[in-house]
C-alpha cells in the first residue's frame, strides 16, 4: 500500500505538470469571498419520553434534548486565475462532532483547509483537508434539506487530509486522491494511507475508498501466519435529479466493510440505502422526506447499539421536514421516526425498538 500510494502521488504530479504545460498562464486580481452560517435547535422525544436521560437516534448532530447549539461557521476563500485556497472554520458542538478525529487542538475549529491549483480547464489539484466526497449529506446544515442526519452519513467519513486531482471529462468527472486515514486531519500518526476515487456522470456519483484506518493492516509474521487486517473498503452511490421545477429526488446507497477472513475474524461493517424527496410549494416554503434503511453486521460501527446473536441489527429512519425561509434565515421543523430491529431505546423501566422525536431548527446563512 505504501509503495502504491507513492506511485499514485507521482502520477498525479506528472499529469498536473503535463496539463499545465499546455496552457498559458494568465494573471488577474484574486477574488476574496466570505460566507458561513449559524444554527441552533430545539429537540424533544415524543415517544418514548426522555425520562431524565438524553436518549436520541444514533446518528450525528441534532441529538441533544431541549434547546441546543449547532455551530458558527465562517468560510474564507481566495480565488485567483489559477490558484486559490479555502479556510472553513467552525465553532460549537456540531463543529466539534464533525472533527471528532482531530489529533491536535487546532482541528477543533478547522472544518476544511486546503489550497488548489487549476492546472488547466480540465484538471484541478488540491492539497489539505477537505470534507468527504462520500455520501449524500454534508456537515454544514445549510447544504442539507433535513436538519438531522442519516446513519450512513454519520458513520462514513467526515473529512480527509491529503492530495487529490479532479478531472473534468465533458459530461463526466473523475477524482483520484491519496489521504491520511479517515478523519486524521492534522497529521498522520499511524503511517498508513487511504486511496479514494469518484466517478460522476449524469447527476450520479460512484465513490470508492480503501485503506488501513488505524495502522494495523495485515502482515505475515515469522511463522507465516496472518496477524491482522483492518483495511476498510467502502463503495458509495449518490445521485439526484430535478423531476420538475418543483420536485427533486435524490438517492444514496453505501456498503462499508473492515477486515477479512484471513485471520479467522469475520469482517465487520454496515450498509444502507436512502431516498430523498423534496417539493417546493413556493420560493419560501418546501416539504421533504428522507426514508433510510441502515444495517450492521458483526457489530458494525456500533451505530444502533444492540445486536442479535450474530452481531446483526438494522434500523429504519423516516424523517419529515419542512423549510420556511425569510431572508437568510431558514426555520426547519422536523418529525423523525427511528424503528430498530432490536430494543435499543428506553421506555422508563422497559426497552423498546422505536423512537419518535421532534426538532425545530433555525439556520442563518450569509
Amino acid at each position: 500500500m505504501k509503495n502504491f500510494t507513492k506511485i499514485l502521488l507521482a502520477a498525479l504530479l506528472v499529469v498536473s505538470f503535463a496539463a499545465s504545460a499546455q496552457d498559458e498562464e494568465e494573471s488577474s486580481t484574486p477574488v476574496l469571498s466570505i460566507s458561513g452560517s449559524v444554527d441552533a435547535y430545539f429537540r424533544s422525544n415524543l415517544s418514548p419520553t426522555n425520562y431524565g436521560n438524553q436518549q436520541a437516534p444514533g446518528s450525528s448532530f441534532a441529538n441533544q434534548n431541549g434547546f441546543a447549539l449547532g455551530m458558527a461557521n465562517v468560510i474564507i476563500g481566495l480565488e485567483g486565475e489559477k490558484t486559490g485556497f479555502v479556510a472553513d472554520l467552525v465553532y460549537g458542538p456540531r463543529g466539534t462532532d464533525a472533527v471528532f478525529g482531530a489529533t491536535t487542538a487546532s482541528s477543533s475549529i478547522v472544518n476544511q483547509l486546503y489550497a488548489y491549483w487549476m492546472v488547466s480547464d480540465a484538471v484541478t489539484l488540491s492539497m489539505g483537508n477537505f470534507n468527504t466526497y462520500l455520501g449524500y449529506e454534508v456537515i454544514s446544515p445549510t447544504a442539507n434539506f433535513n436538519y438531522s442526519t442519516s446513519y450512513m452519513f454519520s458513520y462514513g467519513p467526515f473529512s480527509h487530509s491529503g492530495v487529490k486531482a479532479d478531472f473534468s471529462l465533458g459530461e463526466a468527472s473523475l477524482m483520484v486522491g491519496v489521504f491520511n486515514p479517515t478523519d486524521m486531519t492534522d497529521f498522520n500518526p499511524v503511517d498508513t494511507y487511504t486511496i479514494g476515487a469518484q466517478v460522476g456522470f449524469g447527476g450520479a456519483y460512484l465513490n470508492l475508498l480503501y485503506g488501513d484506518q488505524d495502522g494495523s493492516m495485515a502482515y505475515i509474521d515469522g511463522d507465516g501466519a496472518v496477524v491482522d487486517n483492518s483495511a476498510t473498503f467502502q463503495i458509495d452511490l449518490t445521485a439526484g435529479w430535478d423531476l420538475s421545477d418543483a420536485l427533486y429526488f435524490g438517492v444514496n446507497a453505501t456498503y462499508n466493510t473492515t477486515g477479512s477472513n484471513l485471520d479467522g475474524v469475520d469482517p465487520f461493517g454496515f450498509y444502507g440505502a436512502a431516498g430523498y424527496l423534496q417539493y417546493s410549494l413556493s420560493d419560501a416554503f418546501a416539504l421533504g422526506t428522507r426514508i433510510e434503511y441502515f444495517g450492521e453486521f458483526e457489530g458494525g460501527a456500533g451505530a444502533i447499539g444492540g445486536y442479535d446473536a450474530d452481531g446483526k441489527a438494522s434500523v429504519v429512519d423516516v424523517t419529515l421536514t419542512a423549510q420556511y425561509t425569510v431572508g437568510g434565515l431558514t426555520f426547519i421543523p422536523e418529525l423523525r421516526l427511528d424503528a430498530a430491529s432490536e430494543d435499543v431505546f428506553s421506555d422508563g423501566s422497559e426497552a423498546t425498538g422505536s423512537m419518535s422525536s421532534f426538532v425545530l431548527a433555525a439556520v442563518y446563512a450569509f
